[in-house]
């Protein structure tokens, strides 16, 4: 199961397409795939002073990925 901020990442990924009756939705795999990597950047980043933490668990903790 997905975490709720992959869930968020998934959501700004959509793009939307209407003809003023209707709204739908299409997934860019490439604007996920950028925010993916852009937020696991930024917790590398953010996790940069912890030097005893494998940073490969931190963002497996972060995306609520099992071992």
């Amino acid at each position: 199961m997905m975490n709720e901020r992959i869930l968020k990442l998934y959501d700004q990924a959509i793009i939307l397409e209407g003809n003023g009756d209707y709204v739908t939705g299409e997934l860019d795999p490439f604007k996920f795939a950028e925010l993916i990597v852009k937020e696991c950047a930024y917790i590398m980043d953010k996790d940069a002073d912890h030097p005893f933490v494998s940073r490969g668990s931190i963002l497996k903790h972060h995306f609520g990925v099992e071992e």
